[in-house]
């Protein structure tokens, strides 16, 4: 049975419920726990053995990102404790004299923060929230614009995780191959275009329209959602005599001491052995960032970055010793939802075999893309897109998408030229957008938790936004795997035209229902 369609089967059952009954927990568990029945051929005790097996495994795995989500909780309570929080809203309040403001401020610091997607989410959720709540923008909108800021801005910047990530998949100098393919990236770059313009223009439509009308009219910025994937501390008392410097300092401490915790565990970190040594493994900053393993990187960065900022706090008495190392259950606790499902979702993807092992998605999607024929190599960048799409979606993995499609993809293609590029640039943006849009995946959750949004209603909301974009990202690649024998430039230039043109045209059709929905 591995290797096999019915590898996608537990992501199936997941999704379909947690959209049925929007209780995450209860469908992704059942997802895994169907996942290890169909495994061990029906005997249940064993399923569940196997179900724990592989959670174990899973968080084993990812116990780098589980500490560093508890730093970022445990740094989201400190700020609140300082003051920094408040005093940051009430500047931001002064600033800031728009929803529209409000709405590009946040895009903007999302676009900011591009080194990690996870520290991206909940640091712009934490910050903007306080501000985009004054202004009454629903709670899923933020979550959509934390999101369309999150992985697509990671995955077109050369200095990220998941620029590292990528490049690990590449042969040769693998960070300048994936540089070669961020003029490609259609869907990424469109996202970011969409959010800027439907900030701007203030557009909505589908449910993101009718829950911005409940925020705007009712104040509930919820739109009723009651199960939330975070609960606000109403115990934590703010000191009134708090800073903007005492949010912004510490902010500026974590984003350094993380970009410098990805350089040393790039030149240290040895992946053959997965230890950390004294030895050199990298020549320069740019392949430390290529070698760095992000999580431990993040881990490392955050945790260094804690103990620099609780001193910072005691020196300027802004907050006390004791105040300090009570945070860090209030930290935890504010995490532990985000924790669980991510759990779950590590575990689901685990059970499937999205990089092989147990039902082995991963050999089943290598085993078919072997037969395709040479003779629609033009249309593999659509088909690749579709593709990356489908089984991001179905995993809630990205990086496991990637991982599965981009060796393949290069070597179908043979490994250079044009064709190349925009297939590459075509599987991870459509890696990005399953990404985005499954109930499963680690930054939609997250987006969620930063948010303080119900996770399956901003799924939901971001479904049709996503989806726009990737009709449009498709039929791109289509027009430019026709043109990629002309060369890059003129496949490029005309991929970017009919995206373009495409989407100014949606944009039109939102803005003339909207006047006519006003009348």
């Amino acid at each position: 049975m591995e290797g096999t369609f019915v590898a996608f089967i537990p992501a199936i059952v997941a999704i379909v419920l947690a959209l049925l009954t929007k209780q995450v927990y209860v469908s992704l568990f059942l997802g895994i726990f169907t996942g290890a029945m169909l495994y061990v051929g029906g005997d249940v005790l064993r399923a569940l053995g196997t179900v724990y097996t592989v959670m174990s495994e899973k968080v084993g795995a990812n116990v780098p990102i589980i500490v560093f989500l508890v730093v970022l909780g445990i740094f989201v309570v400190l700020m609140q404790k300082s003051g920094g929080s408040r005093a940051y809203g009430e500047w931001a309040s002064r600033k800031i004299k728009s929803k529209r403001g409000a709405l590009a401020a946040t895009a903007g610091l999302g676009c900011l923060i591009f080194v990690d997607d996870y520290f991206n989410c909940l640091t712009v959720g934490s910050v903007m929230r306080p501000i985009t709540d004054k202004f009454k923008v629903s709670h899923s909108k933020l979550a959509w614009i934390i999101d369309c800021t999150a992985a697509p801005i990671c995955i077109i910047a050369p200095i990220s995780s998941w620029a590292a990530a990528v490049s690990g998949e590449l042969d040769g100098d693998g960070l300048v191959v994936f540089m070669q393919t961020i003029p490609f990236n259609v869907y990424a770059i469109l996202t970011i275009i969409m959010v800027f313009v439907f900030c701007a223009m203030k557009l909505d439509f589908s449910k993101m329209k009718k829950n911005e009308v409940i925020a705007e009219t009712t104040g509930d910025l919820n739109a009723g959602e009651t199960d939330l994937p975070t609960d606000e501390d109403d115990s934590i008392v703010s000191n009134p005599k708090g800073k903007v410097r005492h949010l912004v300092i510490p902010v500026i401490i974590l984003i350094a001491c993380c970009i410098g915790g990805m350089i040393y565990s790039g030149f240290f970190y040895d992946w053959d052995t997965g230890t950390y040594g004294t030895q050199l493994q990298s020549a320069n900053v740019i392949e430390a960032f290529s070698n760095c393993d992000a999580g431990s990187s993040l881990a490392i960065g955050s945790t260094i970055a804690l103990v620099l900022v609780s001193i910072y706090y005691m020196i300027t008495k802004t907050v006390s010793f004791k105040e300090i190392t009570g945070s860090f259950t209030q930290g935890f606790k504010a995490m532990v939802p985000a924790i669980l499902i991510l759990t779950f979702a590590w575990s689901i993807s685990g059970i499937m075999g999205a990089k092989g092992g147990y039902l082995d998605a991963k050999a089943f999607v290598e085993t078919y893309m072997e037969l395709v024929p040479s003779t629609v190599q033009a249309f593999f960048p659509a088909i690749f897109f579709v593709l990356a799409c489908g089984i991001a979606f179905a995993t809630g993995t990205s990086w496991g998408t990637f991982g599965v499609l981009v060796p393949v993809s290069v070597t179908l293609l043979g490994g250079s030229g044009t064709l190349v590029f925009l297939t590459v640039a075509a599987t991870l943006g459509g890696a990005v957008f399953g990404d985005h849009v499954s109930p499963i995946s680690d930054t939609t959750i997250l987006s969620s938790t930063g948010a303080n949004c119900n996770h399956v209603d901003h799924v939901k909301t971001q479904l049709p936004y996503a989806g726009v974009i990737a009709g449009i990202t498709a039929i791109s690649y289509i027009i430019a795997g026709l043109l990629s024998t002309f060369g890059g430039l003129i496949a490029g230039v005309s991929m970017w035209a009919v995206a373009l043109t495409m989407f100014a045209l949606f944009v039109l059709i939102v803005k003339f229902k909207s006047k006519i929905k006003e009348k």
